[in-house]
């Protein structure tokens, strides 16, 4: 019995230690002078001058200070100073400590130092256990080139994190953040915007609801609602990256890019911008369901490749696009390998198997180039280099098509219809004629060096030769069937575009529902904002342990007015 009384009294006596350790009690260290006036200050230990107070790792100094010494409370005044370790420096005029629940609250012209940053504020609160420290009397943050402003904020000290809320201004000599709900991170200088939030620099205007931007190396990246706005143009886009000193910005689907000034819209699930500041001479690219959409003749062109670049100022703005090139405009469609733009001589090359639909007239060849006029900014006329031919069909026969072919064909537009060309080398034609009652005459079919053709509401009107022309009118029973077409004939009317939405091919078509999960994947780790640093700029950042908590902020009961 002796012998089990004795492990009892052993393991009560270790846990008495123990308890001892883990409930350590405030310790003053020092004073000059002690006065215990308990009916001034019932229950309090009066030190005054040079006081030094330890507790845990925390150490307070002070002109003076009230020891509770039942409640493990200390009152502190004059020239306070609070720190742990070399975490947390705290100057203020007045302070509590709370030793049992290791809470601290300091007011009166509050200073509260990191290693990296600077706070002054009125009223800060320190949760020693939690590594907490709060204000809500707006203050201000100096970390290196960055001044920080806000009503209220959390500093949380294991991860040298900042979270400020309500009427957020971050200030550097390159930008200015605004916003309503900043983290910010005082080594790396890495900022997370959430809300309607906007970056401001001398060089653009960036919005966005859900961001991450590096205050240190001037690199950013949007996620919810954004856009950059830069001279006369628009970048939007679900997921967008921008480098302020590489001039370079990146989006990534349902991207649109707005040309202000050059009257373009660009559009695709993936795009590239590249600025030269010095020159002018900004340039993008576009590829997965890439559209460019520009004003022509008070009408909108549409045009479409798997690759588009636009490059240059506005007075000489450089448009190319690659594989399976396709356009579309109310009056005019086509198809190319590749197509070649320029404003400064209005010229536009199609070059690989073009073919181009103007009206019912259509139009192949090698080469086509399409001339603009610089002065009405109208479509002015039409070259078509090598193997050119124009055909129609017959609007009154069953299945007869007016043709032209010939080496070279040059045509003339008026309000935005070909009016008349020209074929040149080698022509051939077939022409089904009527007369003014529109009464069938006749099939003619001619040879020559050159025809020209007069075209009025997109039907031939006249058909001249020259040259050793020859020509001869058939009637129909006379004239076979498989002469009705000259070598070379291939009608595709069923591929001509007749609207914006036909422009895309299917498997550009399928790009869509992809952005679209990508964009749900990428919203679900918007709120995330270490994923969002770590997946798109691979910054080797460890990421926060446990969650942070939302505690209310209540001043200690004993809080004194001085």
């Amino acid at each position: 019995m002796k012998k089990i009384n004795f492990y009892i009294a052993f393991l009560l006596f270790l846990f008495s230690i123990s308890f001892a350790q883990e409930k350590k009690k405030i310790i003053i260290e020092n004073s000059d002078f002690i006065d215990m006036n308990q009916t001034e200050i019932p229950g309090a230990i009066v030190f005054t001058g040079n006081v030094r107070v330890l507790h845990n790792g925390v150490k307070i100094n002070c002109n003076k200070a009230y020891h509770f010494k039942d409640e493990e409370y200390i009152k502190a005044f004059g020239n306070v100073q609070i720190n742990q370790g070399d975490t947390i420096f705290l100057n203020s005029r007045y302070a509590e400590y709370d030793g049992k629940i290791e809470f601290a609250f300091a007011t009166g012209d509050v200073s509260m130092r990191s290693p990296e940053s600077t706070l002054v504020t009125d009223t800060v609160y320190f949760d020693k256990k939690n590594q907490q420290a709060f204000y809500n009397s707006f203050g201000t943050i100096n970390n290196k080139e960055n001044v920080l402003k806000s009503k209220s904020g959390r500093y949380f000290v294991d991860q040298k994190k900042y979270k400020f809320t309500t009427a957020v201004t971050v200030k550097n000599p390159k930008s200015t953040i605004k916003t309503n709900h900043l983290d910010f991170y005082e080594n790396s200088g890495h900022a997370y915007v959430f809300g309607p939030s906007t970056i401001t620099s001398k060089d653009n205007v960036i919005y966005t609801e859900n961001g991450f931007y590096d205050t240190t190396n001037d690199v950013g990246k949007l996620t919810k609602n954004s856009k950059i706005t830069f001279d006369n143009k628009i970048i939007e886009g679900d997921d967008l990256y921008y480098d302020r000193k590489k001039n370079y910005s990146r989006g990534i689907n349902n991207v649109k890019i707005t040309d202000t000034v050059n009257k373009v819209i660009a559009t695709g699930h993936f795009a590239e911008l590249f600025r030269n500041i010095e020159t002018k001479k900004d340039s993008m690219v576009l590829t997965k369901k890439a559209l460019v959409k520009s004003l022509v003749e008070k009408d909108t062109l549409y045009m479409h490749g798997k690759k588009i670049i636009v490059s240059g100022p506005e007075e000489n703005r450089i448009i190319r696009a690659f594989n399976n090139v396709r356009f579309f405009k109310s009056d005019m469609s086509g198809k190319c390998d590749s197509l070649h733009s320029s404003t400064k001589n209005n010229l536009t090359q199609l070059i690989g198997k073009p073919i181009l639909w103007n009206n019912k007239n259509q139009m192949t060849g090698d080469v086509m180039h399409l001339i603009g006029n610089s002065k009405t900014e109208k479509l002015d006329s039409l070259k078509v280099l090598n193997n050119a031919f124009i055909l129609q069909k017959d609007s009154l026969s069953s299945n007869g098509y007016n043709q032209i072919k010939g080496q070279n064909l040059f045509g003339r537009f008026e309000d935005q219809k070909l009016k008349e060309v020209d074929i040149i080398k080698n022509a051939e034609s077939i022409y089904y004629i009527y007369n003014d009652k529109n009464e069938f005459v006749g099939i003619r079919k001619s040879v020559c060096s050159r025809i020209n053709a007069e075209i009025t509401d997109n039907k031939f009107e006249t058909m001249t030769g020259f040259n050793n022309a020859e020509s001869n009118i058939y009637p129909e029973e006379e004239f076979p069937e498989n002469a009705r077409k000259l070598r070379g004939f291939v009608w595709r009317g069923e591929e001509r575009i007749l609207s914006k939405e036909a422009i895309f091919p299917e498997e550009e078509l399928a790009l869509d529902n992809k952005a679209q999960l990508e964009s749900k994947k990428k919203a679900a780790k918007a709120e995330k904002p270490m994923d969002i640093l770590k997946e798109t700029l691979q910054f080797d950042e460890k990421k926060p342990k446990g969650k942070e908590k939302v505690e209310s902020v209540v001043k200690p009961s004993k809080a004194a007015k001085i």
